[in-house]
């Protein structure tokens, strides 16, 4: 067996029978080559060999880490869609949310126009930090006609509880369609500390505007997603 071989070997041994996670970082290179007794230049080979295969990823000077679970979300935004929870749970992962906020806030002419609202019109504002495995994968802001959800509290937001079944079982609102637009941007400050990213790194980012049987506007959300625990993809819904 080559060195790198058997370096590659104590690597996965390793990370098999210890009690690493999908996301934890491994030590570095120069602990590494030190604990297994071979030269830097062989354990960097085998590591190379690692990420190529997918089983390990190199995250600029941050070192190397077990690759986080990846979340899956189709391309196509439906009303029967998995639920966020449910997406998570599809890929095997643990979801998780957290409220960041949830306040009334008037509308500025974007979320005005996206809800055929007047500016300056009183709108629940909702933000959240979405999870898999205790990984940030996404952050969710919604807006929603303050007229249409009077009532409408936080504690209604802790769990697992879809916002759609909220407005159907609390405000008689059925949500029938949503369109959606999906582009790259650099991540704000805020949203790149959160997601655990550098600022300005590229993210995924998804428009989304729901709308009830009278194809009135009920919500508008931007979802910001972490580009390396996010995938999109054209499979069907469910699959």
């Amino acid at each position: 067996m080559r060195a790198y071989e058997k370096a590659q070997h104590e690597i996965l041994h390793m990370i098999e029978h210890r009690d690493y996670l999908p996301g934890d970082r491994i030590p570095s290179e120069r602990e590494l080559s030190d604990r297994f007794g071979v030269h830097r230049m062989t354990l960097r080979k085998a590591i190379d060999r690692l990420v190529s295969a997918g089983v390990l990823e190199r995250r600029g000077t941050s070192g190397t880490f077990l690759p986080a679970p990846v979340v899956r979300r189709p391309v196509a935004q439906h009303v029967h869609s998995p639920s966020i929870s449910e997406m998570v749970r599809n890929c095997g992962g643990r979801p998780g949310s957290r409220l960041l906020y949830f306040e009334q806030r008037a509308a500025n002419q974007r979320v005005a126009e996206r809800l055929e609202l007047d500016k300056g019109a009183p709108t629940v504002a909702i933000k959240r930090l979405r999870t898999i495995d205790d990984l940030p994968f996404c952050i969710e802001t919604s807006y929603l006609p303050l007229a249409r959800v009077k009532g409408l509290a936080a504690d209604d937001l802790f769990g697992d509880v879809s916002l759609f079944v909220i407005l159907t079982e609390r405000f008689g609102i059925k949500v029938s369609s949503s369109s959606a637009m999906i582009g790259v941007a650099p991540a704000q400050a805020d949203d790149a500390e959160l997601l655990g990213l550098k600022r300005g790194e590229s993210c995924l980012v998804i428009h989304v505007i729901a709308s009830d049987d009278d194809s009135r506007p009920i919500e508008y959300m931007t979802s910001v997603n972490h580009p390396r625990r996010v995938m999109l993809t054209t499979d069907p819904v469910g699959s």
